[in-house]
């Protein structure tokens, strides 16, 4: 007689699991990408590296307007394999209003741009990602880059070491670089900082 077969963890279990590696107040923006793929493959990874929130910039009618909407369009779930459904996810028609909103709630932003001059330029790996509490990290149009306003409104501009022939990244591979650094940093940081609460809870105890 075969052995019953063991029940699996749902979704919701195996999300609620991970919980804890999602990096809080972690905002990654994509200001007006041209291509609805380019929107699925970082949300995709705004999933899998554990970032918080993605928000969008775009006027584009092929985006809902709603999250609940987009979780729902197949194409949506299938570009992004399935991880619009995991992921929070906000539209923004203009530059402005994201900015607004996010300068509201206390979130400094950081462009990834090339060297710009008269401007903070970070080297990706070399900067500290944990001194700010909360960060909104955009990446641009995949052929004009990073707008003006952006720019003028960031904090610092970061720029991927690059050592070959060609000096560009679409879209979708410059966010998952760009994010795997910070979430790792941001991760180990929130990391210590669980730890040093459990021991102070733990001398506490002791006392």
């Amino acid at each position: 007689m075969d052995e019953p077969k063991k029940s699996t963890p749902s979704l919701r279990a195996r999300a609620d699991k991970i919980r804890h590696l999602r990096c809080k107040n972690l905002i990654a923006v994509i200001e007006h990408p041209d291509d609805l793929r380019n929107i699925g493959t970082v949300i995709r990874n705004v999933n899998a590296l554990g970032v918080e929130k993605a928000y969008v910039v775009s006027d584009s009618n092929a985006l809902p307007d709603d999250w609940q909407e987009m979780r729902e369009r197949p194409k949506l779930s299938a570009i992004s394999a399935s991880a619009i459904k995991w992921s929070f996810v906000r539209k923004f028609a203009d530059t402005e209003s994201c900015l607004a909103h996010l300068e509201s709630k206390g979130f400094v932003s950081a462009v990834t741009s090339p060297h710009t001059k008269g401007r903070k330029n970070v080297i990706l790996h070399e900067a500290d990602y944990t001194k700010y509490t909360k960060l909104a990290v955009w990446f641009g149009n995949e052929g004009t880059g990073i707008s003006t306003l952006a720019l003028d409104r960031s904090e610092f501009c970061i720029n991927i070491p690059m050592g070959g022939i060609i000096e560009s990244l679409n879209l979708g591979t410059s966010s998952g670089i760009v994010l795997y650094e910070i979430t790792k940093q941001r991760r180990a940081f929130q990391d210590r900082l669980r730890a040093k609460v459990a021991a102070n809870k733990l001398g506490r105890r002791a006392v």
